[in-house]
């Protein structure tokens, strides 16, 4: 999938949309995506200029993104938007630095008409940079105002 597909089913736009590309995808249960990390993210600005390192909450987001897309990707979820509800169990591995590449994997654990759960981690080559469960909340988005 592409970015122009990935732009068809995620709500997310720059700066903002952390996937590049999805290299695997089992809709409404498992995902594989890229996110080429660059030195010209708008974060890299403040954190931190002279020793540029990816802020843990946007590693989180990125692996959000990749699971929303997999339950968006579904007929099930197309009128919903996963929000972000909770995450469990983060830990981060090793520090993400441009120039990285992270592969993003994330498996759908539950997803009911109002919640899901989901299990992520993400690589930096072999290397482990990150996991967590995500817990999202599933809107309707005709009724968010």
């Amino acid at each position: 999938m592409n970015i122009r597909e990935i732009r068809e089913i995620l709500p997310h736009r720059y700066p903002l949309l952390m996937i590049d590309r999805v290299v695997e995808l089992q809709e409404g249960t498992r995902v594989v995506a890229i996110k080429n990390v660059t030195v010209n993210e708008e974060y890299f600005n403040g954190h931190f200029p002279s020793a540029p390192v990816m802020p843990g909450v946007m590693i989180l987001e990125a692996m959000a993104q990749a699971g929303g897309l997999a339950m968006l990707a579904t007929m099930d979820f197309r009128d919903r938007l996963p929000l972000f509800a909770g995450v469990d169990h983060a830990r981060f591995r090793r520090t993400v630095v441009p120039g990285d590449q992270l592969r993003i994997e994330v498996e759908v654990k539950h997803a009911r008409s109002g919640t899901a759960k989901l299990s992520g981690k993400a690589y930096v080559g072999s290397d482990l940079a990150a996991e967590a469960e995500l817990i999202f909340v599933l809107s309707d988005v005709s009724k968010l105002n």
